[in-house]
């Protein structure tokens, strides 16, 4: 691995720079900046107050267009926008701000409208936490998929920077009941030596590269040491929002040779970076870190969900994609915005995804067709749109568990009636006189139609 940085990063001006985060407090002052009017700026600051807000140095500095803002996508994919809730709940919020009520009032008025938004899809808190021997859940552990664990570390439910769209959002907003982490490494390396199926670990948030390089080490570390571990897979934000984590931090040459130690000790190494747009990708420290990371023999994975009015159109996937695979990072999802918090703002009809998907995966090299989706990571499963086409007159959607709770239905392809209107997986219905998906109980035998055996 080598550690020596090209001149023309140590010289870029965020380079050297001292992580500064910006919150609530200085929202009114940002947006400003963008041209809104004090009306724009309060509803703003009421959204603010539901949904989590923060950014940094490097974002406001190195990837926000100020002359294009509000309308930059980068812009739009960390800051608030007022119509991102119901009228309703924004109005309610801002007539609290504005006779400063008091913050108890406050918080029960955003905990109300929280609860409204589905904080934790697909069954998380339900459905996918795991027992201990002592039948007890595993806290900060999920185990949806047979081979697959996700882990929340504690230190790591933050972020760099937060986009507008994170499903995880409930992690953020200050809420015991809607967090979801573990400090209890040993309990999940327990867990993986009694579950010997499970052959990879995700750690995820948050941002677990939020952690510096001594407290990630002690829970990469033991993971090490258990045999039937194949891939150790980090999912983070930060080559996006703080690429210095891996070229000017004073930890960062620690954080790579740990990266090695994965790598030396037979473990395949995922680093699934989160890039939502290609502006992301444009500045020179990007690509250091980039560079660093490979040389320590781990695969960064791109990933990113399709989102209204950041990056929905073919154009903006294609050069995102052809920009990842020229540096050497692999294409791997683009997803559909799930069921939490403000979808309706984000979310695209399922045809139109699809339209776009295809229209950029056409015009990409076979490197970068390593890229699936639009994928819903929904209850059953990741479930991925792979094509309309028209069955004995009837135009339906051709779906596919690309992951499932039941491993059976995984590459098994099913139908769905063509909607242009639906979003998400539960908007569609069965096709071609099916009375249910392959993931659901078959509803009961219509009574007229069973045969009394006394009869037969």
């Amino acid at each position: 691995m080598s550690l020596t940085h090209d001149a023309a990063v140590s010289a870029a001006p965020s380079a050297g720079r001292r992580f500064r985060a910006y919150t609530t407090k200085h929202l009114d002052e940002l947006t400003a900046r963008a041209g809104l009017d004090a009306d724009e700026r309060l509803a703003v600051r009421a959204v603010a107050n539901v949904l989590p807000f923060r950014v940094n140095s490097y974002v406001i500095d190195e990837l926000i267009d100020w002359d294009a803002a509000p309308d930059d996508p980068i812009y739009r994919l960390v800051f608030p926008q007022a119509d991102m809730l119901p009228s309703e709940d924004v109005a309610w919020i801002a007539d609290l701000l504005r006779r400063e009520a008091p913050k108890g009032e406050l918080n029960r008025a955003a905990n109300e409208i929280r609860a409204k938004l589905n904080p934790h899809p697909a069954g998380q808190m339900e459905l996918n936490v795991p027992k201990a021997e002592d039948d007890e859940p595993i806290e900060g552990v999920q185990h949806k998929y047979t081979e697959t664990v996700l882990f929340f570390p504690k230190q790591g439910q933050t972020c760099h920077a937060y986009c507008t769209y994170c499903f995880r959002w409930a992690q953020f907003v200050g809420e015991p009941d809607l967090k979801f982490a573990s400090s209890e490494i040993d309990q999940l390396v327990a867990y993986l030596k009694r579950h010997p199926e499970v052959t990879s670990v995700l750690l995820t948030g948050g941002d677990p590269m939020i952690m510096g390089e001594g407290v990630i080490s002690r829970y990469v570390e033991p993971l090490l040491e258990v045999e039937t571990l194949e891939s150790i897979r980090i999912g983070t934000k930060a080559l996006a929002y703080w690429p210095q984590r891996f070229v000017t931090d004073p930890d960062a040459d620690e954080t790579l040779r740990l990266f090695e130690r994965v790598t030396n000790a037979g473990k395949n190494l995922a680093f699934m970076a989160h890039f939502s747009h290609p502006n992301e990708m444009t500045p020179a420290l990007v690509h250091e870190a980039v560079r660093r990371i490979r040389d320590t023999g781990a695969v960064i994975r791109t990933q990113a969900p399709l989102i209204r009015t950041i990056n929905d159109d073919a154009g903006t996937w294609e050069r995102m994609w052809r920009d990842q695979v020229r540096v050497g990072m692999v294409p791997y999802y683009m997803f559909v915005e799930r069921d939490t918090g403000p979808k309706e703002y984000f979310e695209v009809p399922l045809a139109r995804a699809y339209e776009i998907f295809r229209d950029a995966y056409k015009n990409v090299s076979g490197l970068a067709r390593t890229v699936r989706g639009p994928s819903m990571s929904a209850t059953p499963g990741k479930v991925c749109v792979d094509g309309v086409t028209e069955i004995l007159g009837e135009k339906v959607f051709v779906l596919s568990f690309i992951q499932a709770r039941d491993p059976e239905l995984v590459g098994r392809p099913f139908f769905a009636r063509y909607d242009e209107n639906a979003s998400w997986l539960f908007d569609l219905e069965p096709a071609l006189g099916a009375t249910h998906f392959p993931y659901e109980t078959p509803p009961p035998a219509d009574a007229s139609t069973l045969v009394d055996p006394a009869r037969a």
